[in-house]
């Protein structure tokens, strides 16, 4: 995988000599990354990371688990997390999304909200505000995303508004084109604790690589359907192994019902193999080598319902009585 394309400007903060060194060699920490869904959080992060670890999507609600990706250089490590955006619970899905998110807050060492200025500045006071920052006490440095195509007035006043969150710094970026980004590293950079590193300086994610391969058909699932399918699909790989000059892989497609079945697959079958063709592309780019992949989809009713199989995507699963199935 390649190292990050932004180098974050040194602004006063050495990166090497003898301030750091007799210091400590090193700082490192967790970044956590929060915000409203769709408001360029994983654009920001694959930005930042220089690899594509979270889905891209002008669809909202398409990170569903914490996403971990890590950014280092000599002396420096940043562990983001990404997080799912934050939303107001309707069923169990939606409560297992926001404990998620509320777990990556105890995990942080700095708090990187960041806000979409084409959002109503209301809706920001509501969700951010709304009790979820209380005894939180880690710096917090803010991003204003989308400066490249939301209108100078919005991105002015979701810097004003930020200055609610008492931040050390605001910055105006763009995961599209790059702007802002490598200031905003920086400014990260210079509020780590001193501490080794976490994971090797050559990593950029935690996840293994059946993660990022389940993640690219699904990222693929929400850019070629609409409506409700993205929403009621997730992805598992069953099997990965060398087939023999291409690396074999199995995903298994989970969907709620079987007219959602039927969707997926086509006329013919010509749904499911166009789905497989572009998937796969994006996972060859991902791994650096050819592969087979076969696509199978099967149908879990109500799974976005259902404790157990929010248990087994990952999710930390509400306690006590709540919608849902047990």
């Amino acid at each position: 995988m390649n190292q990050p394309p932004f180098e974050a400007a040194d602004e006063g903060l050495p990166s090497t000599g003898p301030e750091l060194s007799r210091a400590h060699s090193t700082r490192a920490g967790f970044v956590t990354i929060l915000g409203l869904p769709n408001a360029g959080k994983s654009t920001l992060l694959n930005a930042i990371i220089g690899e594509r670890l979270s889905i891209v999507s002008a669809r909202p609600q398409t990170t569903w688990r914490r996403i971990t990706g890590i950014h280092s250089d000599d002396q420096h490590q940043m562990v983001f997390l990404d997080t799912p955006g934050l939303l107001e619970p309707r069923d169990l899905i939606h409560e297992a999304l926001m404990l998620e998110a509320r777990g990556a807050l105890k995990d942080a060492d700095i708090l990187l909200p960041v806000i979409d200025p084409t959002r109503p500045v209301q809706e920001l006071q509501d969700r951010f505000l709304g009790g979820l920052l209380d005894g939180v006490d880690v710096p917090t440095i803010v991003a204003v995303t989308k400066v490249d195509a939301a209108p100078p007035a919005g991105v002015e006043a979701a810097v004003d508004w930020a200055q609610a969150l008492s931040p050390k710094g605001i910055h105006k970026v763009s995961g599209e084109t790059g702007e802002g980004v490598a200031e905003l590293v920086a400014a990260l950079r210079r509020e780590l604790p001193e501490s080794p590193f976490f994971y090797p300086k050559d990593e950029v994610a935690t996840a293994p690589v059946r993660f990022f391969v389940g993640e690219l058909v699904r990222e693929t699932v929400f850019e070629r359907f609409r409506e409700e399918i993205p929403y009621a699909t997730f992805c598992e790989v069953e099997e990965f192994r060398d087939g023999g000059g291409r690396t074999y892989i199995q995903v298994n497609i989970f969907v709620e019902r079987p007219s959602q079945k039927g969707i997926l697959i086509g006329d013919k079958g010509a749904a499911i193999r166009d789905l497989g063709r572009e998937a796969r592309g994006k996972i060859e780019a991902f791994l650096g080598e050819p592969v087979f992949l076969d696509l199978w989809i099967k149908v879990l009713p109500k799974w976005r319902k259902r404790r157990g199989e929010l248990r087994r995507l990952g999710l930390p699963v509400p306690k006590g009585p709540g919608p849902g199935t047990p």
